[in-house]
C-alpha cells in the first residue's frame, strides 16, 4: 500500500514537470551560468519501481518537449531474487534497457571508476528517485545545473527514509511529492517545487 501510494505521487509530480523543465530550458539554470538553447543531457539515478514511474515520465517529457535527452541510467546492481537466488535486475534497469538508455550499476556512487564514467557523460543535469546509495562531492560538483531528488514527502518534513510510511503512521491529512536540490546533508538542500494531495485526492502546488 505504501508503495502504491508513493508511486502515484511521484507519478503526480513527474506528470506537472516544471522544476525540472524551468531547469532545463535555462529559467533556472541561466543563474548558473548554462546555455538556454543547446539540448540538455540528463543522467537519471533510482532503483524501485516509483523509480522506474518516474524515469518514464522524465523521458517521455523529453522527447515531446525536445529540449532534454536521459542518456544514461544509474542503479543498484541486479540482486539474487527467489529461491533459485536467480539475479534479478532493478525495475529502473529493466526499463532502462527497454529504452535503449545505457545503464552503470555501481556498487556504490563513490566509486573511482564510475565517477569518472559519470564526468565522461558530461551530464547537464542529474535526477535522483529512491536511488538507494549516498552521493559524494565530486559526483554533485559533476552536473553544472546540480542534482534533484524527487522526494516523497512535504519537505521539510519526514526527512530520509519511509517517509510516505512515517506520514500514514501519523495520520496526515495532506501528504506529496518534493523536488529539491541534492546537498551534502540528507534532503535538506533548497526545494524548487511541491504537489501535495489532501484526503480527498485533491492536489495542490507550492514553490
Amino acid at each position: 500500500m505504501t508503495e502504491d501510494i508513493s508511486e502515484d505521487m511521484t507519478e503526480d509530480m513527474t506528470e506537472d514537470m516544471t522544476a525540472v523543465t524551468d531547469l532545463l530550458m535555462g529559467r533556472e539554470g541561466a543563474k548558473k551560468g548554462a546555455a538556454a538553447s543547446t539540448r540538455k543531457r540528463v543522467v537519471f539515478l533510482g532503483t524501485p519501481e516509483v523509480a522506474a514511474t518516474a524515469l518514464l515520465k522524465i523521458h517521455s517529457s523529453g522527447i515531446a518537449q525536445d529540449k532534454w535527452d536521459v542518456v544514461a541510467c544509474v542503479t543498484q546492481p541486479p540482486r539474487p531474487f527467489g529461491r533459485k537466488r536467480l539475479l534479478r535486475p532493478s525495475p529502473v534497469h529493466a526499463l532502462s534497457e527497454s529504452l535503449s538508455i545505457p545503464v552503470l550499476t555501481p556498487e556504490k556512487a563513490t566509486d573511482k571508476g564510475f565517477l569518472e564514467q559519470l564526468e565522461d557523460l558530461e551530464p547537464d543535469l542529474c535526477i535522483t528517485a529512491a536511488y538507494g546509495c549516498y552521493l559524494p562531492k565530486r559526483f554533485l560538483e559533476t552536473p553544472p545545473l546540480g542534482t534533484l531528488n524527487i522526494h516523497p514527502s512535504l519537505l521539510p518534513l519526514y526527512r530520509g527514509a519511509s517517509p510516505v510510511q512515517r506520514s500514514l503512521e501519523n495520520g496526515d491529512e495532506k501528504i506529496g511529492v518534493s523536488v529539491l536540490y541534492t546537498v551534502k546533508e540528507m534532503d535538506a538542500g533548497p526545494v524548487l517545487r511541491r504537489v501535495e494531495v489532501d484526503d480527498d485526492g485533491e492536489k495542490g502546488t507550492s514553490e
